[in-house]
């Protein structure tokens, strides 16, 4: 390798590792580790399938969902917040890290959630007024409607918009990729809202 290649690698090799540790963070499945110590046995069997909160609260349980959907909004805060110590180039590209981590977790063979509550966080730390809006946006729609995923269809669709008032460019091109990670992987909930055969939040405490 050449000096310049050298010194060019010597520059950008933090921010992939940075990207590959908060990538770790994120692969922690939260939702079947919470549900597994409880007893409830492998979220993966019922409901959706899904490792997130909402499929948790399909349990019965609200205080695990609760719970999980904190240590997965949790993990998108503290990997900003932990990137940011190094620089905002860092958060950014720890920001991107723990997302896919979340979305694609090397433990369950790339098999993740949906990224709803860890891009909440990301977003939350990245960009407050963006985070809030968004999250005003996803309990409107989930008040009214009571579709959790179309409420996070909704928020991620127009994330972009509040980040494009709120926050710089770098942040909002990032905010806006999470944003189509979501919605693609909400793809399958999409074709049942169309179909009407989307299930509605539940707050019963009694498994359905």
């Amino acid at each position: 390798m050449t000096p310049d290649v050298l010194g060019g690698f010597s520059y950008v090799w933090p921010f992939y590792l940075g990207a590959a540790l908060a990538y770790l963070l994120g692969s922690i499945p939260f939702g079947l580790v919470v549900t597994k110590l409880a007893g409830l046995g492998d979220i993966r069997a019922i409901g959706s399938g899904n490792i997130g909160a909402t499929n948790v609260l399909r349990t019965g349980r609200r205080g695990l969902a609760v719970l999980t959907l904190a240590l997965d909004f949790g993990k998108g805060v503290a990997a900003v917040l932990i990137g940011r110590a190094f620089g905002p180039d860092m958060a950014i590209f720890t920001a991107a890290g723990v997302v896919l981590g979340h979305m694609f977790p090397i433990w369950l063979h790339f098999k993740g959630g949906k990224g709803v509550a860890t891009a909440g966080g990301v977003i939350m730390a990245l960009a407050p007024a963006v985070g809030l809006a968004a999250l005003a946006t996803w309990l409107a729609v989930a008040v009214i409607w009571r579709y959790s995923s179309l409420a996070a269809l909704s928020a991620a669709m127009l994330a972009p918009a509040y980040a494009w008032f709120f926050t710089e460019r770098q942040r909002t091109e990032l905010i806006a990729v999470i944003a189509v990670l979501v919605i693609v992987r909400h793809r399958e909930n999409i074709g049942r809202l169309f179909r009407g055969q989307e299930s509605k939040i539940q707050l019963s405490t009694r498994p359905k």
